[in-house]
């Protein structure tokens, strides 16, 4: 891990860009460290665009006293291009656009690919942040494509608790690692989301093995998640990480 820039924040947080190979992140610590660490993922979109939402997540975890980090997904902001990804985001936009069923094979190769890469990715980024003397743990995991969240907690056992967003397609074998999950889950649900099968949402959450587990659903569309929300899975990590 190699940092690149710093600066302070309002309120004493300090945030690291850093870069682990050829992967961009963001480091964000409070005043008081050492910090237990969330890991929060970010949406296929770019780090650069989602930027403004993550700042303000880091923000709300820093006065709780957590630190958080961020890295660039695969094929996403700066990274190199991923074809294969391209073409299977192609093919879902065309059988929405058309109004038709988006079936298996499309979440299939939209979805198991990106979980395949960037849950190592996590994984060697979680090495690198816990050797810091500023990250304490113990480490949860916050946001992103629900698909990747559920692999990690499955493989990673360094990771406490998880808040998972339902706002993506799911593919069947998912279902399956999902039976698996056991540490305390946190998910939150838009009833609204466009571009979401509430569903499938629903039968994830059932499906996760997981003792403790809370869906937290709320009217409206994928971004409108409420603040009261976000204050709710602050209060989970406050529960299972201090």
């Amino acid at each position: 891990m190699r940092f690149t820039s710093e600066r302070r924040l309002d309120g004493g947080v300090l945030e690291r860009e850093f870069t682990l190979g050829e992967i961009p992140g963001i480091l964000w610590t409070p005043a008081s460290a050492p910090a237990p660490l969330i890991l929060l993922s970010p949406p296929p979109l770019g780090l650069r665009k989602t930027y403004p939402r993550l700042v303000a997540r880091a923000r709300h975890s820093a006065a709780d006293g957590f630190a958080t980090a961020t890295i660039e997904l695969p094929g996403s902001g700066d990274r190199p291009r991923w074809p294969a990804a391209e073409h299977a985001l192609a093919d879902l936009r065309r059988a929405m656009e058309a109004g038709e069923p988006v079936n298996d094979e499309i979440i299939d190769a939209l979805i198991l690919p990106l979980v395949d890469k960037a849950v190592p990715e996590w994984q060697a980024a979680l090495d690198a942040l816990l050797s810091l003397p500023d990250i304490g743990g113990p480490v949860g995991y916050s946001g992103g494509v629900i698909s990747i969240g559920t692999r990690l907690a499955v493989v990673e056992p360094r990771i406490s608790a998880a808040v998972l967003f339902a706002g993506s397609f799911v593919p069947r074998a998912v279902f399956e690692e999902a039976r698996q999950v056991t540490i305390p889950l946190h998910v939150l649900l838009q009833w609204d989301d466009e571009g979401n099968d509430r569903q499938a949402a629903l039968d994830l959450f059932d499906a996760f093995g997981s003792k403790e587990k809370t869906l937290h659903a709320n009217m409206g569309g994928h971004t409108g998640v409420p603040q009261f929300a976000g204050d709710a899975a602050g209060q989970f990590f406050a529960r299972h990480l201090k």
